[in-house]
C-alpha cells in the first residue's frame, strides 16, 4: 500500500511548544505510526502543488490530511485533484481540525462546523461499533489526558458508519470517528489530535489511524487522477 501523509506544517514552523511535541512535524509522527502499514511518503502545504501533483495522487492508495491554520490557502486546483482521486477510489483519512479543510467540506457538502474549547481536558473515546475493522484491538475507552474539546452539533451528513464517540470533562459528546463513502472512495474522519498536545504519540490513537488507513484502501481498483484541464463532468465519463 502506498500512503501519503499530508500536513499543512504551519504550527511546527512557527510555535516552539508544537515543535517540542513534534520535532519532525505532525506529518513525521503520523508517518512513523504508519510505517508498518505500507510505503509512506509525506507532503506539506509549502511545497509546489502542496506536494500533491497528479503523479503523487496517482500512486497514492490512501491520503491522510491534517490542517488547521491555513485551510483557505489550499489551492482549489489541488482540492479538485484530491476530490477526483477520492471519487476514483483513493482513500482519505481526515484528522482533527481537518474537519474544516476545503476537501472535507467539498466531499461532504456541509459546513462541517462544530463547538470547541481548548482547555486541555480529558477525552474518552468510546467504541460504538466494536466489530468494525477500524476498532480492531482498540481499548474501551481510549483515554487521552489532555486534548481540545470538540462538541456537537457537528454539521456533517449522517455517517455511513459511526465507529467512535468522544466524551469530555465538561459533559460534551462528539461523533469523532465517522465513515463516509463518496464515489469509489472511502473516507474516515477521526477527531483526536490537536497540535498543542502529543496525541499522535498515543499508541491507541496510532492504532486507530493505522486501522483506518487499512480500511480506506481502494477496493476493486481505482481510476487515475484526471488532467487538471479536464472539467469535473468528464472525470469519469
Amino acid at each position: 500500500m502506498n500512503i501519503t501523509v499530508w500536513n499543512e506544517n504551519v504550527h511546527e514552523r512557527t510555535e516552539e511548544h508544537v515543535r517540542e511535541h513534534y520535532p519532525d512535524g505532525i506529518h513525521g509522527a503520523l508517518a512513523a505510526a504508519l510505517a508498518g502499514v505500507g510505503s509512506v511518503t509525506t507532503a506539506t502545504q509549502e511545497q509546489p502543488s502542496h506536494g500533491l501533483p497528479p503523479e503523487v495522487l496517482d500512486r497514492t492508495d490512501v491520503l491522510t490530511w491534517w490542517g488547521h491554520a491555513a485551510h483557505d490557502e489550499v489551492d482549489d486546483a489541488v482540492v479538485d485533484r484530491v476530490q477526483a482521486a477520492v471519487l476514483g477510489g483513493m482513500g482519505l483519512v481526515v484528522l482533527h481540525s481537518g474537519h474544516f479543510a476545503k476537501i472535507f467540506k467539498r466531499l461532504l457538502g456541509t459546513s462541517c462546523t462544530l463547538r470547541w474549547r481548548n482547555e486541555g481536558e480529558r477525552e474518552l473515546v468510546w467504541t460504538v461499533a466494536p466489530s468494525h475493522p477500524i476498532a480492531e484491538g482498540v481499548p474501551q475507552p481510549i483515554v487521552i489526558e489532555s486534548q481540545e474539546m470538540y462538541g456537537e452539533h457537528f454539521d456533517i451528513p449522517a455517517p455511513d458508519e459511526l465507529v467512535f464517540v468522544s466524551s469530555f470533562a465538561g459533559g460534551e459528546v462528539f461523533r469523532g470517528g465517522c465513515c463516509f463513502r463518496r464515489g469509489r472512495g472511502r473516507i474516515f474522519y477521526f477527531s483526536p489530535g490537536d497540535q498543542d498536545y502529543p496525541v499522535y504519540h498515543h499508541p491507541d490513537i496510532r492504532r486507530v489511524i493505522a486501522n483506518a488507513v487499512r480500511w480506506a484502501a481502494p477496493v476493486g481498483g481505482r481510476h487515475p487522477v484526471p488532467d487538471a484541464s479536464m472539467s469535473p463532468r468528464g472525470w469519469f465519463g
